[in-house]
C-alpha cells in the first residue's frame, strides 16, 4: 500500500539520467509501510486528490468544505469523525511538503 509521500512521488527525469546509462525503471516509487488503521485516511485522502485550493503558489490545502461532506456521509461518531479528520491533516501536510519540494 502507499502512503502519501507515494502518491506524490515523480520518477526522475530521462534525460538527466541518460549520460549515467540509468533510466527511470532504476528509480521505482518509494514503498511505504502501511497500518491497516491508516487505510481508511489514505482511502479517504485519494477520493480528495483533485480537491485542493490552489494559490499563485501552487496548493495551499484541501478544501474542507468538500472533506466535511465526505465525512458527513460517512456516518461517523464523533470520535471517529474527529480521529479520522486529524489523520487527514496529518497527509495533508506531508502531501503539501512534497508538492513544494524543490528538486
Amino acid at each position: 500500500m502507499a502512503g502519501a509521500e507515494a502518491l506524490y512521488w515523480k520518477p526522475p527525469n530521462p534525460e538527466e539520467l541518460e549520460p549515467y546509462g540509468l533510466t527511470a525503471d532504476d528509480y521505482p516509487p518509494p514503498s511505504v509501510e502501511l497500518w491497516p488503521e491508516n487505510w481508511p485516511a489514505i482511502q479517504l485522502f485519494t477520493r480528495l486528490s483533485t480537491q485542493w485550493r490552489v494559490g499563485a503558489g501552487g496548493p495551499v490545502g484541501l478544501d474542507y468544505g468538500v472533506l466535511f461532506h465526505e465525512l458527513d456521509r460517512m456516518g461517523l461518531d464523533t470520535e471517529a469523525y474527529d480521529d479520522l479528520f486529524a489523520s487527514i491533516r496529518v497527509i495533508e501536510g506531508i502531501a503539501l511538503n512534497e508538492l513544494h519540494k524543490k528538486d
